[in-house]
């Protein structure tokens, strides 16, 4: 960690900025194995120009920033005192001021920046998001395991799901039984699970309820596991008895763009290119007007990252990005199919993470 530290100190020294402020949980994690969800309370880390940096958070969560690896100090507050102050005082210890300051834009927000500027009214503020941006999109092996691992049980939740579905049942008792398992296990999803079955499975964000399985439904699964603080995501479609004709002409024409999307994946290819090779398999199937999203997006810390990967990116893949692939029709009549993978690009090529089956999987009514 103390290597992203550096990297984030010469990013300082070579832009003349006196301190950064990291607030994001996910960034924090990522500079210090420190993950936690302070709530309304202030987490960050204080990084200087030419100082050594300190971790502000909950007094109560001190002894687990030690615990997870934090080597520098750590500094913390109780619900009684003004948190901003706490750090101002720490911050005059390693420096006499502060003439500009590096914040997240996207994550502090304006009241606490009126605050923050009440301790250092004569500071200029400048952005870091996208040195962070720049030192994340970037995996290290360690982090692909991980990565990988999380894909593993996202795999397996995916399993699990397919032999809960039974005539009658209904999303949320097939979902219930996925997290369950996932929670035996000792993991968590990373994001809320859904399991959409019939037609509802044609609202891509669709919210799971009551509606009971069927035979001849489609039945979509989508969900993610968590692996020591990184994020797995995967979506099957599956068929609850055999489907019609126009489910399978619906599958057949995703899973063409999910491979010809994959099939692409170097360094060197712009991620637009990803998305309208999977854009014009569907297009010539004759869904075009049905895949009314991006291909897919970044993967790690957190569950959307950079790169985002739509038709107007012109940014080339380089080794070690790690992002989803997933295509989907949304057909309100006839079905809802979406595919996703989790890949990471090699230096020659792409590596699947999520590897549960994509032909068309055929469960058997019980």
């Amino acid at each position: 960690m103390s290597s992203k530290i550096e990297k984030i100190q010469h990013h300082l020294q070579a832009a003349n900025i006196d301190a950064a402020f990291i607030t994001t949980p996910e960034n924090v994690f990522y500079l210090s194995g420190f993950l936690s969800d302070p709530h309304e309370r202030l987490l960050g880390i204080l990084i200087f120009k030419d100082a050594a940096p300190f971790m502000i958070c909950p007094k109560m969560e001190v002894p687990d920033a030690k615990a997870a690896g934090w080597t520098y100090d750590v500094v913390g507050h109780d619900d009684q005192e003004d948190a901003f102050e706490v750090l101002a005082n720490k911050a005059a210890q390693s420096v006499s001021a502060i003439q500009t300051l590096a914040i997240e834009k996207s994550h502090l927000t304006v009241e606490r920046l009126d605050t923050l500027q009440r301790f250092y009214p004569n500071s200029s503020v400048v952005g870091i998001d996208q040195v962070l941006t720049d030192l994340r999109i970037v995996k290290s092996a360690d982090e692909v395991e991980k990565i990988r691992e999380a894909a593993k049980l996202a795999d397996y939740a995916i399993q699990v799901g397919c032999d809960e579905l039974a005539e009658g049942k209904t999303e949320l008792e097939v979902l219930s039984a996925i997290e369950a398992a996932i929670l035996q296990k000792g993991y968590y999803m990373s994001f809320d699970t859904m399991v959409l079955t019939g037609l509802n499975a044609a609202s891509p964000h669709g919210t799971p309820g009551n509606t009971k399985i069927k035979k001849g439904d489609l039945v979509l699964f989508d969900l993610g596991v968590v692996y020591e603080g990184y994020c797995s995501d995967i979506t099957r479609t599956v068929a609850f008895g055999e489907p019609n004709v126009e489910q399978k002409a619906v599958y057949d024409a995703v899973l063409s763009a999910n491979k010809a999307a994959i099939d692409l994946v170097k360094p060197g290819v712009r991620t637009m290119d990803l998305d309208r090779a999977a854009r014009q398999k569907i297009e010539d199937a004759g869904f075009g007007e049905y895949f009314t999203h991006r291909l897919g997006h970044g993967l790690g810390i957190g569950l959307h990252e950079i790169p985002s990967i739509h038709g107007s990116n012109e940014l080339p893949l380089v080794e070690g990005m790690v992002f989803t692939i997933e295509p989907g029709v949304y057909k309100g009549d006839t079905a809802g199919v979406r595919i996703e993978d989790d890949v990471v690009v090699t230096k020659d090529g792409v590596e699947i993470l999520t590897s549960f089956p994509k032909e068309l999987h055929i469960v058997e009514p019980k």
